[in-house]
């Protein structure tokens, strides 16, 4: 029997981040290690390492915990951080890229990176464009496999201040999802549990290359039903 792959989340506490450590609960072959600003709630029955460092000492401690998977699930939104595009940006790109380049600079060959719908370096949307640029800064740096998850409104109960915009769109999003069909299903909603399942399964991957992941193929992984080369 093969070692247990050894998991490092980043952003542990936020909601993709607590999805995975519940997704992997039940998966002996996962070993996680959780790394956040502060402590992260642990599911029941959880068997996982907890990091609480400050950010500035977060590369160090990336390249410390050697890990067999980096699962990159930063992310804050420009409200919470009163409207500054300047810190947004060094979280949602400045943070997660140094996670990143510690990692691949410590040998660590696979990364999984939570993005969005739409990411695109050439958006006019400000979110969408610094998402964008994290994808194209992270592919850039080499992993041997990257996925990269591109979920649509992500569907959960948030920690911390309540967002507005988020609880609107949860409650039109089933009106919204079955008028969404053919190549507009990656803008479905989609649970954060489910893209949880879905890191989860991705992260015993042995194929390489650079693979993106949107709502269809999502469903796929967390199924179980992902190709093992995509």
């Amino acid at each position: 029997m093969s070692d247990p792959v050894r998991v490092l989340v980043v952003g542990a506490s936020g909601l993709v981040g607590q999805a995975v450590l519940r997704a992997a609960v039940d998966r002996p072959a996962l070993r996680l290690v959780a790394l956040g600003r502060r402590a992260a709630p642990l599911p029941q029955g959880a068997r996982m390492e907890q990091l609480v460092i400050d950010p500035a000492q977060w590369a160090d401690a990336v390249a410390a915990a050697r890990p067999g998977v980096i699962v990159l699930a930063l992310g804050t939104t420009i409200a919470t951080v009163g409207g500054d595009r300047a810190a947004f940006r060094a979280v949602d790109h400045g943070l997660t890229l140094q996670c990143a380049q510690a990692a691949r600079q410590a040998g660590v060959a696979h990364a999984i990176l939570v993005s969005s719908v739409g990411a695109d370096p050439a958006a006019r949307s400000f979110y969408l464009a610094t998402k964008g640029e994290v994808e194209r800064d992270v592919a850039a740096l080499g992993f041997a496999r990257l996925d990269v998850m591109r979920p649509g409104l992500l569907r959960g109960a948030r920690s911390g201040p309540p967002r507005p915009a988020e609880r609107l769109g949860m409650a039109v999003a089933p009106l919204l999802d079955w008028a969404l069909a053919g190549s507009l299903a990656r803008y479905r909603s989609i649970p954060a549990s489910t893209v949880g399942r879905a890191i989860a399964d991705l992260a015993s991957a042995r194929s390489t290359g650079h693979f993106v992941h949107h709502y269809r193929e999502i469903h796929k992984a967390a199924q179980g039903l992902a190709d093992p080369g995509s």
